[in-house]
């Protein structure tokens, strides 16, 4: 790790450049930490991303917010996602707007490598998301798997309700063969008078000749 210091802003550009390693890469993969506007470890997953992409990561802060920093830096290390490679502080003129002047301000810049516990890190968690995805997708599957179970469950259902109906249809129509019955005997009871008014009025035929 190299640590670099510089008296004033002029020469803190040039140290800038250095550690940055010119001005494109300083545009893509710094990061200016502030103490107020975004919580800690907003700037931790923005610097992952970052190194993600760029390999190495550039955090700097002014003032009161050099000690989030130094925080951020030191999460990186601990967690081994990241190396400290080179810190340079300076400090730099600034408008104060209550006082109407330039006033000195502390500035930190630290810049960070990954290693590769970030990129297993990565893996790891596109892993688990694909994972959790054939999951979701697997848990679906069953939920319509069930849903075509118990559909197909309930017409069955229905349909032996159904032929149930039906057979308590077809036993009430059952009572009705007596009287299908009764018709039979009126017709032979009407057959059988005919025949004896028949050999009444034979008989009486008979008698009178």
């Amino acid at each position: 790790m190299e640590v670099v210091a510089v008296a004033d802003a002029g020469a803190g550009a040039i140290a800038k450049a250095k550690l940055g390693g010119g001005p494109e890469r300083q545009r893509t993969n710094k990061i200016q930490v502030s103490s107020t506007k975004r919580p800690l470890y907003f700037y931790v997953n923005l610097a992952k991303r970052c190194m993600q992409q760029h390999e190495e990561v550039e955090l700097s802060a002014l003032g009161m917010a050099i000690t989030t920093v130094v925080t951020i830096a030191e999460i990186l290390k601990n967690n081994g996602l990241a190396t400290q490679k080179k810190i340079m502080t300076s400090t730099v003129g600034m408008k104060d707007e209550s006082k109407g002047r330039l006033v000195q301000k502390a500035k930190i810049e630290i810049l960070m490598a990954k290693t590769g516990s970030l990129d297993n890190m990565l893996t790891a968690k596109t892993i688990t998301s694909e994972a959790a995805t054939d999951g979701k997708e697997t848990l679906l599957a069953k939920t319509e798997s069930l849903d075509n179970n118990l559909t197909a469950k309930t017409i069955t259902s229905e349909a032996a309700a159904d032929a149930k109906e039906e057979g308590a249809d077809g036993k009430e129509i059952l009572p009705a063969k007596p009287g299908s019955l009764d018709d039979k005997l009126t017709a032979k009871t009407i057959t059988l008078e005919a025949d004896a008014d028949a050999k009444e009025e034979a008989a009486a035929d008979d008698k009178e000749e």
